[in-house]
Protein backbone atom coordinates (compact mmCIF):
# COMPACT_ATOMS: atom_id res chain seq x y z
CA UNK A 1 0.00 0.00 0.00
CA UNK A 2 1.43 3.41 -0.67
CA UNK A 3 2.43 5.89 1.97
CA UNK A 4 4.77 8.99 2.91
CA UNK A 5 5.40 11.45 5.69
CA UNK A 6 4.13 14.72 6.45
CA UNK A 7 7.13 16.05 8.49
CA UNK A 8 8.65 19.53 9.35
CA UNK A 9 12.70 18.99 9.70
CA UNK A 10 15.42 21.48 9.59
CA UNK A 11 19.23 20.92 9.06
CA UNK A 12 20.73 21.97 11.97
CA UNK A 13 24.69 22.25 10.58
CA UNK A 14 23.00 24.72 7.79
CA UNK A 15 21.82 26.58 11.03
CA UNK A 16 25.37 26.52 12.47
CA UNK A 17 26.85 27.65 8.86
CA UNK A 18 24.56 30.77 8.61
CA UNK A 19 25.32 31.69 11.99
CA UNK A 20 28.54 31.57 11.22
CA UNK A 21 27.90 33.86 8.33
CA UNK A 22 25.64 36.51 10.58
CA UNK A 23 28.66 36.94 12.64
CA UNK A 24 31.40 37.06 10.15
CA UNK A 25 29.52 39.77 8.42
CA UNK A 26 28.35 41.61 11.84
CA UNK A 27 32.08 41.87 12.58
CA UNK A 28 32.82 43.07 9.10
CA UNK A 29 30.51 45.71 8.59
CA UNK A 30 31.09 49.34 9.15
CA UNK A 31 27.59 49.84 10.83
CA UNK A 32 28.33 47.63 13.50
CA UNK A 33 31.36 48.79 14.33
CA UNK A 34 32.19 49.11 18.19
CA UNK A 35 29.20 47.33 18.96
CA UNK A 36 28.67 43.80 20.41
CA UNK A 37 25.75 42.22 18.23
CA UNK A 38 26.35 39.13 17.99
CA UNK A 39 24.09 35.67 17.43
CA UNK A 40 25.03 32.89 19.36
CA UNK A 41 23.34 28.61 19.19
CA UNK A 42 22.35 26.54 21.55
CA UNK A 43 20.66 23.55 19.76
CA UNK A 44 17.82 24.95 18.14
CA UNK A 45 17.62 27.97 19.77
CA UNK A 46 19.33 31.20 18.37
CA UNK A 47 19.88 34.08 21.19
CA UNK A 48 20.67 37.41 19.18
CA UNK A 49 22.19 40.33 21.53
CA UNK A 50 22.63 43.61 20.13
CA UNK A 51 23.09 47.22 21.70
CA UNK A 52 19.53 48.71 20.37
CA UNK A 53 16.43 47.76 18.69
CA UNK A 54 17.04 49.05 15.67
CA UNK A 55 20.97 47.09 15.62
CA UNK A 56 18.86 43.53 17.12
CA UNK A 57 16.30 44.49 13.75
CA UNK A 58 19.34 44.57 11.36
CA UNK A 59 20.73 41.37 13.00
CA UNK A 60 17.59 39.54 11.94
CA UNK A 61 17.35 40.32 8.88
CA UNK A 62 20.99 39.17 8.36
CA UNK A 63 20.36 36.00 9.69
CA UNK A 64 16.93 35.83 7.78
CA UNK A 65 18.57 36.26 4.96
CA UNK A 66 21.87 34.23 5.50
CA UNK A 67 19.34 30.90 6.12
CA UNK A 68 17.01 31.58 2.86
CA UNK A 69 20.48 31.31 1.07
CA UNK A 70 21.14 28.25 2.74
CA UNK A 71 18.06 26.81 1.69
CA UNK A 72 15.98 27.04 5.44
CA UNK A 73 12.84 28.23 5.70
CA UNK A 74 12.14 31.22 7.50
CA UNK A 75 8.91 30.19 8.34
CA UNK A 76 9.97 28.20 11.44
CA UNK A 77 11.35 30.89 13.44
CA UNK A 78 9.89 31.40 16.27
CA UNK A 79 10.73 34.96 17.87
CA UNK A 80 10.31 35.77 21.48
CA UNK A 81 10.24 39.12 23.18
CA UNK A 82 12.86 41.71 23.24
CA UNK A 83 14.77 41.43 26.56
CA UNK A 84 16.62 44.33 27.98
CA UNK A 85 20.07 43.62 30.00
CA UNK A 86 22.52 45.83 31.42
CA UNK A 87 22.64 49.12 30.01
CA UNK A 88 20.89 50.02 26.84
CA UNK A 89 21.73 46.34 25.41
CA UNK A 90 19.38 43.87 24.14
CA UNK A 91 18.44 40.23 23.41
CA UNK A 92 16.03 38.29 22.14
CA UNK A 93 15.57 34.65 21.43
CA UNK A 94 14.66 33.04 18.44
CA UNK A 95 13.57 29.58 18.28
CA UNK A 96 13.75 26.98 15.15
CA UNK A 97 10.67 24.77 15.38
CA UNK A 98 11.15 21.32 14.22
CA UNK A 99 8.47 18.58 13.88
CA UNK A 100 4.99 18.69 13.94
CA UNK A 101 2.94 20.07 17.03
CA UNK A 102 0.16 18.02 18.22
CA UNK A 103 -2.18 21.01 16.72
CA UNK A 104 -0.77 21.11 13.39
CA UNK A 105 -0.99 17.62 13.43
CA UNK A 106 -4.50 17.35 14.32
CA UNK A 107 -5.72 20.16 11.73
CA UNK A 108 -3.06 17.79 8.84
CA UNK A 109 -5.67 15.02 9.78
CA UNK A 110 -8.68 16.64 9.71
CA UNK A 111 -8.34 18.47 6.64
CA UNK A 112 -7.38 15.13 4.96
CA UNK A 113 -10.47 13.32 6.57
CA UNK A 114 -12.85 16.39 5.17
CA UNK A 115 -11.35 15.86 1.72
CA UNK A 116 -13.09 12.73 1.73
CA UNK A 117 -10.10 11.14 -0.39
CA UNK A 118 -10.01 7.25 0.07
CA UNK A 119 -6.77 8.05 2.36
CA UNK A 120 -5.59 7.17 5.94
CA UNK A 121 -3.94 9.48 7.99
CA UNK A 122 -2.49 9.02 11.56
CA UNK A 123 0.27 11.69 13.96
CA UNK A 124 2.88 9.74 14.38
CA UNK A 125 5.11 10.76 16.65
CA UNK A 126 6.00 14.27 14.93
CA UNK A 127 5.61 13.54 11.71
CA UNK A 128 1.59 12.60 9.90
CA UNK A 129 1.77 8.90 7.88
CA UNK A 130 -0.45 8.75 4.97
CA UNK A 131 -1.14 5.93 3.35
CA UNK A 132 -4.07 5.24 0.56
CA UNK A 133 -4.55 2.69 -2.48
CA UNK A 134 -3.35 4.76 -5.56
CA UNK A 135 -0.58 7.11 -5.76
CA UNK A 136 -2.44 9.86 -7.67
CA UNK A 137 -4.76 10.32 -4.77
CA UNK A 138 -1.54 10.11 -2.14
CA UNK A 139 -0.50 13.21 -4.63
CA UNK A 140 -3.86 14.99 -4.28
CA UNK A 141 -3.23 14.55 -0.75
CA UNK A 142 -0.14 16.43 -1.04
CA UNK A 143 -1.29 19.41 -3.09
CA UNK A 144 -3.99 19.28 -0.66
CA UNK A 145 -1.93 19.78 2.41
CA UNK A 146 0.42 22.15 0.64
CA UNK A 147 -3.07 24.55 0.38
CA UNK A 148 -4.31 24.36 3.49
CA UNK A 149 -0.91 24.66 5.52
CA UNK A 150 1.15 27.53 4.28
CA UNK A 151 2.29 29.63 7.58
CA UNK A 152 4.35 26.49 8.12
CA UNK A 153 7.32 24.41 6.42
CA UNK A 154 6.31 20.84 5.26
CA UNK A 155 8.28 17.88 3.81
CA UNK A 156 6.97 15.02 2.40
CA UNK A 157 9.02 12.19 2.78
CA UNK A 158 9.42 8.23 2.83
CA UNK A 159 7.42 7.94 0.04
CA UNK A 160 6.71 4.00 -1.14
CA UNK A 161 4.96 2.29 -3.10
Amino acid sequence: MPSFDIVSEVDKQEIRNAVDQVNKEVTTRFDFKGSDARVEQADFVLTIYADDEFKLGQVLDILRTKLTKRNVDVRCLDNDQTEKISGNKVKQQVTVRTGLETDLAKKIVRAIKDSKLKVQASIQGDSVRVSGAKRDVLQEVIQLTKNVIDDFPLQFQNFRD
